[in-house]
């Protein structure tokens, strides 16, 4: 296994054909993605009935007020969970490369859709990393500061003031989790095939050429290519 790409993941491979297809993400990592993304989803709308009372209403969504503020922490363990699974299976992917650095410097580029102009780009670029990496982070102040303001079963271990001071920086937290999550949304809605990739597992073999070059080239160095019956 030595000399493995930092990037290349298990169930990565690369299949001939017209057109040429690449697996990029596994049933399981898909599954798992899903996962986080409906947790996620579900904490905001239900953290921001509890926020104020202007959004109370977004309680009817859970059964009510007593309901939403019960199931709220429940549904940020199930989010940390799934997100370690994420972060295990992908960390190693998302590590900073050189070439991230170009990108980033080239973001005019980027935004003008000229990718002739740009490096040749690992499984993920670097404004993926951002968001995998804000995550990360993200998710563990959130559950961090949600754990000392839990009251039900942490009650005793905390001060009042150090409740007061973890929901501030839990609400701050949501709030910034929430705008990684749009901009994480948009760019997937705005970069054709990435939506397709993480719900079938695939994309194109130009997809892969186009955005993700030395990815494509690692893939079809380490001999991953099958035929369509393989």
């Amino acid at each position: 296994m030595s000399g493995k790409p930092y990037d290349v993941e298990k169930g990565d491979g690369v299949h001939r054909g017209h057109p040429v297809t690449v697996d990029r993400y596994t049933l399981a990592a898909r599954i798992n993605h899903w996962i986080t993304a409906v947790s996620l989803i579900l904490l905001a709308l239900s953290g921001m009935a509890l926020f104020s009372p202007q959004l109370y209403f977004l309680t009817a969504l859970f059964g009510g007020g007593q309901i939403t503020r019960a199931i709220h922490p429940w549904i940020g363990v199930v989010l940390f969970f799934s997100f370690a699974g994420l972060f295990i299976r992908f960390w190693k992917a998302n590590l900073w490369k050189s070439e991230d650095g170009t990108w980033l410097r080239r973001i005019r580029d980027v935004l003008a859709g000229h990718e002739e102009r740009l490096p040749e780009l690992g499984k993920y670029n670097a404004g993926q990393k951002f968001v995998f990496w804000g995550m990360s982070f993200l998710i563990v102040v959130l559950i961090s500061s949600g754990i000392v303001v839990w009251d039900q079963y942490f009650y005793p271990f905390t001060t009042i003031e150090q409740k007061r001071v973890a929901i501030l920086i839990h609400a701050l937290a949501a709030v910034a989790i929430i705008c990684v999550w749009i901009i994480h949304v948009y760019a997937a809605i705005w970069v054709r095939g990435t939506i397709g990739a993480m719900t079938k597992g695939k994309v194109t073999g130009g997809w892969a050429w186009r955005h993700h070059r030395k990815w494509l080239r690692e893939l079809v160095g380490r001999r991953t290519t099958r035929t369509p019956a393989e």
